[in-house]
């Protein structure tokens, strides 16, 4: 990824989406070019001159100091996401960690058996980087698709949500869903600028989905951590599930998505269901 034109086209849709009026900027009455503020009212509103701060936008300055980039965060009131994602694209990251994004990715036994502990119960399983699937228990199968049963290459959850026609009837709000993940995978590429695998993806799914080159050119950035989903499963119906994303501080760039449904519920009715029809039609998915 190219952090000076990443920097410069992430400022740009910024500053574009801050009106005047919201910004308390006086607007004269001679029409308006652009979209937005100007870079001379950002730069007055982040207390730096015009000058500097065309450079920064042009990914001119990538020594900023943090001061500035926090003065910048506040004038175009990036929420916490989007000031982090501005802090990674403005910074040079060490050769050694460009090194690790590209480095195989594996599930310790430990984490595996996590996963089947919570099997019958609440659907688990493990995102590595670029929201490959890198590992998972029946249940989290049986809800969203055979992950194990694809090609390694093909085992990703974003490349599954845009190019399987199966996951539009999946998720109920899918193009909320959709867009929250292309968000947060160009959360991602700021951390790993150099991953190939990401770029590879990023690349195949510009190419083959409409809806994915639309969102990534807007340059939204988000870091979902937890979240609700509406699933309406063939087998079993409509569920409102739960989800916690915990990362393992020992395992950089791994993290285990957790399932839950609310007690009593009729979604959790719904997974109980789920869970029996798992069992029960076990030995004939796993022969597969």
């Amino acid at each position: 990824m190219d952090h000076n034109a990443e920097l410069r086209e992430f400022l740009r849709t910024r500053r574009a989406r801050l009106s005047p009026q919201d910004a308390g900027v006086p607007v004269s009455g001679t029409a308006r070019r652009v979209p937005g503020l100007r870079r001379e009212e950002l730069a007055r509103l982040a207390g730096v001159s015009t000058d500097y701060y065309t450079r920064l936008e042009q990914g001119r300055d990538l020594n900023v100091s943090e001061t500035v980039l926090d003065a910048v965060a506040r004038a175009l009131r990036l929420d916490e996401s989007e000031r982090t994602y501005l802090f990674e694209l403005a910074r040079h990251r060490p050769r050694q960690a460009r090194h690790r994004a590209n480095r195989v990715q594996r599930v310790r036994p430990e984490v595996r058996r996590v996963l089947e502990a919570l099997d019958g119960r609440s659907p688990a399983f493990v995102l590595g980087r670029h929201g490959d699937v890198l590992a998972s228990n029946r249940l989290a199968r049986a809800l969203i698709t055979d992950f194990e049963a694809l090609p390694h290459r093909e085992r990703n959850m974003i490349r599954f949500m845009f190019l399987d026609e199966s996951a539009r009837e999946l998720y109920r709000e899918w193009e909320q869903y959709a867009a929250d993940m292309v968000a947060s995978l160009r959360f991602e590429a700021a951390r790993n600028p150099d991953d190939r695998r990401l770029s590879e993806l990023v690349g195949e799914l510009t190419i083959k989905s409409p809806e994915f080159r639309t969102w990534w050119d807007d340059h939204a950035v988000r870091e979902k951590t937890k979240g609700v989903k509406l699933y309406h499963h063939p087998v079993v119906g409509n569920m409102t599930l739960s989800y916690e994303n915990i990362n393992f501080p020992g395992d950089a760039g791994q993290s285990m998505c957790i399932y839950t449904v609310e007690p009593g519920s009729p979604s959790e009715a719904a997974l109980q269901l789920l869970a029996n029809w798992t069992t029960t039609n076990a030995p004939a998915k796993d022969a597969r």
